[in-house]
């Protein structure tokens, strides 16, 4: 078995935003975490799919961009020497020995008394379009996210879905595109009241209903596509620098599939205090499911503050699940933590 040194109180897989958060409460209920990602860098979706664009929804913020988001977590997470952050690793396998969970990555292998599952959405797989040419042309002016906004400057833009995604790509990109044209095939949209609104009044060329992409051009780079609107028959063609498809992500848990979790509709279930089926393992953010549960960032973090007092109350039964004031709590723990280091050192 590994020593006690190794072992953590909380690990959290993943290290999105949910997870840093977590981490953060982690720290302030005294508990040594740790956070496990894939990646090779801290953010989740945030960082890998739109560092660059702006979010709205996050409390005390009336925007701010993603990667600043994911820097002040970040910084909020770590202010406790006693969190820790291993990325690049991939958990493939969760075994529970006596009351220790044995976490096994491809590098290696990770000891906690409790984990909390903050795995956004597993993988995001983008959704294609069956056109001719679509997969030939990507990375040559074909986009599924929009990393790098000067990817876009002065380009004439093809946007191409109806969710929260695309209309973010029309609000962050219509400031530097040359121009930007946005269809949707449906009469509704599944992006936010305000979003719609806010393209709607902008620069952008908002088609819908029944717009669709029927045709792109293009050898080395895109050049062209033709959209038709599928109830008149009505045909445009557009000359184009750069298509965005969001019409949608197939998700994929991956590993976390075999470790005897209650999946539903491909989320873990789990209950009011974020707790799975198996003792001692809790979840939160996209990946969890329960009634009236929103994928939302906001609530994602509210939903892993509860899980981490809820683990800390497992760990600890002694322990109160509620935390108390955070004003009060903070100062405490960087004191107690700043002691204990002193006498680590002294000995």
């Amino acid at each position: 078995m590994c020593k006690n040194d190794e072992i953590f109180d909380i690990t959290f897989i993943g290290a999105g935003p949910v997870a840093l958060y977590g981490l953060y409460y982690a720290g302030l209920r005294m508990t040594k975490a740790k956070a496990i990602d894939m990646l090779g860098e801290v953010g989740g979706g945030l960082m890998a799919l739109y560092p660059e664009k702006d979010i709205y929804d996050v409390a005390g913020f009336p925007r701010i961009p993603a990667k600043d988001l994911v820097r002040s977590l970040e910084a909020q997470a770590m202010q406790y020497s006693t969190n820790k952050l291993v990325l690049g690793e991939r958990v493939i396998q969760v075994i529970k020995d006596d009351d220790i969970f044995v976490l096994s990555t491809d590098k290696g292998k990770h000891y906690s008394r409790a984990i909390v599952i903050c795995a956004g959405m597993g993988a995001y797989i983008p959704q294609k379009l069956d056109i001719p040419n679509v997969e030939a042309l990507e990375g040559k002016g074909v986009y599924y996210f929009c990393r790098q906004k000067e990817d876009f400057r002065d380009k004439n833009v093809l946007i191409v879905g109806g969710g929260d995604a695309a209309f973010d790509y029309s609000m962050m990109l219509e400031p530097i595109a040359r121009s930007i044209t946005h269809i949707h095939r449906n009469s509704f949209f599944r992006a936010h009241e305000r979003s719609v609104e806010t393209v709607e009044k902008s620069s952008v060329r908002l088609l819908y209903p029944f717009w669709e992409l029927k045709e792109l051009e293009g050898d080395d780079w895109v050049k062209g596509a033709t959209i038709v609107q599928t109830r008149t028959g009505e045909e445009e063609h557009l000359v184009i620098d750069a298509l965005v498809l969001n019409v949608g992500f197939l998700t994929n848990l991956g590993p976390i599939d075999d470790w005897g979790l209650e999946i539903e509709k491909n989320s873990i279930h789990v209950d009011s205090r974020m707790r799975t089926n198996i003792e001692g393992i809790f979840a939160a953010g996209d990946i969890v499911t329960f009634d009236g549960k929103l994928k939302l960032i906001s609530t994602g973090c509210g939903e892993v503050a509860i899980a981490v007092n809820n683990a800390k109350s497992y760990i600890d039964p002694k322990a109160k699940v509620d935390p108390g004031h955070s004003t009060e709590k903070h100062e405490v723990v960087l004191r107690k933590i700043a002691r204990k280091r002193k006498k680590e050192r002294q000995e």
